[in-house]
């Protein structure tokens, strides 16, 4: 597989797909820089090769049509803020007035295209959009992990177009550290899921629980699991249909000989607005007016324990509704835990990524995927329209 190091970008105009989705707050302020940051290493490579970056992204969900509530100004400000060069945001992504503008650039420069969610094209993998984009340059660079699941114009049609593709720097890291974590780890590997349904993750759960010497399952996914043993659940979340999944699981995992944690005690509560009413309680006594929230103090002990041997953890899913403070326990414990675990850390997840984040231990995790859905659908074992576009085998 090329890679970057690989390819002469100088004096070339260089197609960067990028995951520049940030969030925005009402004055449109970026609130969160971290996927522009996480960009920042193949640009400046690209830049310092010579290359001229032609850099795409989506923003938001506009519907395929022009919204200036989701246009790339901002991000186009915090590129040249953060890049220190001229970075000029094109009108639109295709169009005369775009390829004027691309067969202008000079060494040095940047061209950033505005939303390619304005174009209904984007999301259908329009081959006259693709081709549109793919006449702006000579290279193509993917480097939005994010969207790789997308089977897109900008993901799988550009690089049909143009021969010399390959993935970007922070691609290529999502890349490394899966094969790190999942097909050539070191032992004992531990996974951890959470989160709420089981149906949302079975896939993901069959393949893990396939690989691991050990699972930990919390948040209201572990209802459905506690649920399935004959536990009286109250009014707590679980997932009646998937019992018999449930079962399964647990006894493929016996029968490879790993371990299977669940919850021993929970933090219930009539409803997730019941301020002060919280309790702990043993996951045989969860009263029937009460849902279960959180994970509970033996509980969190147990996993920190099932934890500390371990040589390669992933962790996907929150073990409660820790966006409440009264349920923020057992999340929050799993962060300390896992930031602090010797053996090598790799997480994936919007709300796992957010409660780390909110805790500001980033810094203690080997790696964080930027890519939610992406990062899933590549544990699951599903193919990626972006890598199979670059030629990329994971097998």
């Amino acid at each position: 597989m090329n890679t970057i190091h690989d390819i002469d970008v100088n004096g070339k105009r260089v197609f960067i797909r990028a995951d520049l989705n940030v969030p925005l707050d009402e004055n449109k302020m970026i609130t969160d820089p971290l996927r522009i940051k996480e960009f920042l290493p193949t640009a400046k490579l690209i830049l310092e090769k010579g290359g001229i970056p032609i850099i795409a992204s989506h923003l938001g969900r506009p519907g395929g049509k022009r919204d200036e509530a989701y246009s790339l100004k901002p991000v186009a400000e915090a590129l040249k803020k953060e890049l220190n060069c001229d970075v000029v945001l094109a009108p639109d992504c295709i169009g005369g007035e775009v390829e004027q503008l691309a067969k202008g650039l000079k060494p040095g420069q940047v061209l950033l295209l505005e939303n390619l969610r304005f174009h209904k094209g984007e999301s259908e993998n329009d081959p006259a959009f693709a081709n549109a984009l793919a006449s702006l340059a000579d290279v193509y660079v993917n480097d939005a992990f994010g969207t790789a699941h997308r089977a897109h114009a900008s993901i799988v049609g550009v690089p049909q177009k143009l021969s010399n593709h390959v993935p970007g720097l922070l691609m290529q890291k999502e890349l490394d550290y899966y094969k790190k974590a999942l097909l050539e780890p070191e032992r004992p590997l531990c996974v951890v899921i959470g989160g709420a349904k089981v149906s949302s993750k079975l896939g993901v759960l069959q393949q893990l629980c396939a690989k691991a010497d050990k699972v930990i399952i919390g948040g209201a996914m572990a209802n459905t699991f506690l649920a399935a043993q004959g536990l009286q659940m109250g009014r707590s979340l679980f997932e009646q249909p998937l019992f018999r999944q449930a079962i399964e699981i647990t006894g493929h995992i016996a029968r490879r000989g790993a371990q299977l944690y669940l919850p021993v005690d929970l933090v219930v509560a009539p409803s997730l607005k019941s301020q002060g009413l919280a309790r702990n309680v043993t996951t045989q006594e969860v009263p029937a007016d009460c849902m279960a929230l959180d994970i509970g103090p033996a509980t969190r002990i147990l996993f920190q324990e099932a934890l500390q041997n371990a040589a390669t953890i992933v962790w996907n899913g929150p073990m409660g509704a820790f966006e409440y403070e009264e349920f923020a326990a057992g999340t929050e414990s799993m962060v300390e835990a896992i930031g602090g675990a010797l053996g090598l850390t790799v997480v994936g997840g919007g709300d796992t990524d957010a409660a780390i984040h909110k805790l500001e231990l980033a810094h203690k995790f080997d790696y964080i995927s930027t890519g939610g859905g992406a990062f899933l659908a590549l544990i699951e074992g599903q193919k990626l329209p972006a890598l199979e576009a670059l030629g990329i085998s994971l097998q």
